[in-house]
């Protein structure tokens, strides 16, 4: 039996709907020297959370970074990195809290990227919601296709174009910290170039002013 285009339509429609929810967020921020900057998200027991972030310009390229739990204790702690990148499995219900600190830095400022990807928030809620489309399945499915099949697929392509997506901003991030560290360098040939051009010329200068002097003959001549 050949399902109706209209039926097929609305149980793609139906797949698509089912799909566990994915969200994922990021945010460049300037952070100051000598300070700390905290985020909050919200979590619930069961979901999952990945964290990434980089240092994308200031001296050294580097900062503090910890993730604590809503009652405390705290999950991941680095001291003094360029980047990284942590997951974690919420195991209770709460603000989840993700800080920077540029303490250690009393001059430099910090620019910071970081990307938060979370998966599964409301998985429990999904499956109550999600519609029975298994009692517009046959016995005898067309063309040999189970709608678990298409739904495995299609999530599969959303997963991957989800990463496509994550990858892109973590290259993006790459590129302009790279920039960032050639435009400082060249500003520092360049300064450095100065200096030693007009430490030249003043070399050059003093060497000349000393060669004439040895030549000159100041003794007094009697008439």
């Amino acid at each position: 039996m050949l399902l109706p285009s209209v039926l097929w339509t609305g149980l793609v429609l139906h797949l698509v709907l089912a799909f566990p929810q994915s969200q994922d967020s990021d945010l460049t921020f300037a952070l100051p020297a000598g300070t700390k900057q905290c985020f909050y998200q919200e979590l619930k027991a069961g979901a999952s959370m990945e964290v990434e972030y980089q240092v994308i310009d200031g001296a050294g390229l580097d900062v503090d970074f910890l993730i604590a739990s809503p009652s405390g204790p705290v999950l991941y702690t680095e001291f003094r990195k360029s980047e990284g990148m942590h997951s974690i499995e919420a195991k209770e219900n709460g603000d989840y809290m993700i800080c920077f600190d540029n303490g250690f830095s009393h001059i430099s400022s910090k620019l910071v990227f970081f990307e938060v990807v979370l998966d599964d928030m409301d998985e429990d809620e999904d499956k109550a919601d999600r519609p029975g489309w298994m009692e517009f399945v046959a016995a005898d499915d067309v063309l040999d296709m189970k709608l678990e099949d298409i739904q495995e697929s299609m999530n599969s392509i959303k997963v991957r174009l989800t990463k496509s997506g994550q990858m892109q901003s973590v290259l993006r991030v790459h590129e302009a910290r790279d920039r960032n560290l050639q435009e400082n360098n060249f500003e520092r040939v360049n300064l450095w170039s100065a200096v030693n051009l007009v430490v030249l010329l003043l070399v050059a200068g003093l060497q000349v002013f000393t060669l004439k002097s040895l030549f000159e003959d100041h003794r007094r001549v009697k008439t």
